[in-house]
């Protein structure tokens, strides 16, 4: 898997909303995406990312790498994402 690092444009509250100030967008977040987020700005890989998720929740390694980068392709859409 490959290395990101979060858009400091990127806002998110506490309670999970993401908020993109470059087109004034919101979203609310899901425990595991609120994970990502935050694992991903605290400079962890994605490889550390998934590893915490499985141990945490009930969810098998295929489902999550699918689920991962899904989520992935999203916040790269939104251009919230740069590659390391």
């Amino acid at each position: 898997m490959e290395n990101y690092k979060i858009s400091p444009n990127l806002a998110i509250s506490e309670n999970g909303f993401l908020f993109l100030p470059s087109t004034g967008e919101s979203f609310t977040l899901n425990p595991i995406a609120i994970e990502i987020i935050e694992g991903l700005k605290s400079g962890k890989s994605l490889t550390e990312i998934s590893a915490e998720i499985i141990k945490e929740y009930e969810v098998d390694e295929t489902t999550l790498e699918r689920d991962l980068t899904d989520f992935i392709s999203q916040l790269k859409n939104y251009n919230l994402l740069e590659e390391l």
